[in-house]
């Protein structure tokens, strides 16, 4: 494998330490419990705490210790494109790389959206018509010109975002415990009208997807070696109690899972404690769409860094801010196509969402066994106990999930076509791209 290239070594500015890297890692996995509503409404309290305990330790787990030992042992700028290219070759290596950026496209579409429709609880008018998209646009012109200066100050900022969206779920779930004493003895809630479990764990997944995520930016971390196991660890924690505390809490407050749909947590709040806590969830809605957006940013925007150095893309996107060392055309470039994405109206993105960039996950477990042969005398400062037969046992459990999704969500459409045929011509795509790039390698 070639050494780092000089681009790489630039980045020595400003690196990222483990509380900013767990807060940014928290926000590309998880930007707070909005999300979860479904899952509640799917399959009610004990079901969805039950999905929220077995989808960590069946899907978190085995990913962050996947990316805990791949992540020490190669960090480098590009994360899991550069692992996959170094245990499986080139043509997955590329694979893994547009797998997980048309899985951006989906996801990212969705943070503008989610941004303007949370200030619309505050601000209807300032929302309304063509405001609310100008709006969304405004948004990520502000994220991107964060990225531009550089990992570090989008880390910092997702520390004070992780405490500013935090905050009102703490009081919350302290509202939800005081409600019941104060109540008694809840009524028992009325048989959920759209009981769906295997569809509650799908959008769990989508919930615990994206630990690779801070792969990408690997360069730009103070001792990766270290950091990377200790952050995976860290954020799987975090992730996993800032969701089932709340819903503990409002499950224990006797309130009806039937009342709950996409953006129900407004509503529980205003429910438990008045309009006060409605608008400060309201607004912790608004943080967590700015602070995912701009972490995802940074991590999807590395991708064409690293890929042009590679010679796949054109190498006006190798270039780097002079003062932050951040890639500003691949920001630039990314910021744009996902502004233009916005206006396209995704039904099930989701489903698209856990496809596509689920299969690039699956190549990055392949990857790490395809190096526990390949490369069996790599320094490894953090390893997946049980040699190579646990690196083959720990990605079973990701691997069943992402079937059980996939048969559940066959018959999902978007639009007049079929989900699951939109992710697999995607998925084709690949291979087709691979070849047409081609022309574009060049020796280093």
């Amino acid at each position: 494998m070639n050494s780092a290239p000089q681009s790489s070594r630039r980045i020595s500015k400003g690196k990222l330490t483990v509380l900013p890297l767990v807060a940014a890692t928290y926000f590309m996995v998880s930007g707070g419990p909005f999300g979860l509503e479904d899952v509640i409404q799917s399959a009610g309290y004990a079901g969805a705490l039950l999905i929220l305990v077995l989808t960590p330790l069946l899907w978190s787990l085995p990913t962050a210790m996947m990316v805990g030992e791949l992540a020490s042992a190669i960090p480098k700028e590009g994360g899991f494109y550069v692992w996959v290219t170094r245990g499986l070759g080139k043509f997955w290596g590329f694979q893994e790389s547009w797998l997980s950026l048309a899985g951006a496209v989906f996801e990212m579409a969705l943070y503008p959206t989610l941004f303007v429709a949370y200030l619309g609880h505050f601000a209807p008018a300032l929302t309304a018509g063509y405001r609310g998209p100008l709006i969304g646009l405004a948004m990520i012109a502000v994220c991107t010109a964060w990225n531009i200066s550089g990992a570090r100050s989008v880390g910092t900022g997702s520390t004070i975002f992780s405490i500013l969206l935090l905050s009102p779920f703490a009081a919350l779930t302290i509202v939800a415990l005081m409600h019941r004493s104060a109540a008694g003895a809840a009524v028992a809630p009325a048989p959920l009208s759209h009981a769906d479990l295997l569809g509650g764990i799908l959008v769990a997944m989508w919930n615990y997807m994206g630990w690779d995520n801070a792969s990408t930016i690997a360069g730009e971390v103070d001792r990766p070696q270290r950091t990377y196991p200790r952050v995976m660890w860290i954020a799987v924690l975090v992730v996993a109690v800032s969701y089932l505390i709340p819903v503990a809490a409002v499950a224990r407050a006797g309130i009806d899972p039937n009342l709950w749909t996409t953006g129900g947590w407004v509503d529980i709040g205003r429910i438990l404690a008045g309009n006060w806590l409605a608008a400060a969830i309201a607004l912790a809605g608004i943080v967590g769409a700015i602070g995912t957006f701009n972490a995802l940013m940074m991590s999807f925007s590395r991708l064409p860094l690293v890929m042009a150095q590679d010679g796949y893309l054109p190498r006006i996107f190798t270039r780097l801010h002079h003062r932050s060392g951040a890639p500003w055309v691949a920001i630039i470039f990314c910021a744009v196509a996902w502004a233009g994405c916005m206006f396209l109206g995704f039904e099930r993105l989701i489903i698209l969402d856990v496809l596509v960039t689920g299969l690039s996950i699956m190549l990055e477990f392949w990857a790490l066994t395809g190096l526990r042969f390949r490369e069996p005398g790599l320094p490894r400062p953090y390893r997946v106990p049980g040699g190579i037969i646990g690196t083959i046992l720990i990605g079973l459990p990701p691997l069943a999930l992402m079937v059980a999704a996939v048969f559940c969500n066959h018959s999902e459409r978007l639009g007049p076509l079929n989900a699951l045929y939109v992710g697999l011509l995607i998925i084709a795509a690949g291979p087709i791209l691979y070849f047409l790039a081609r022309p574009r390698r060049t020796v280093k």
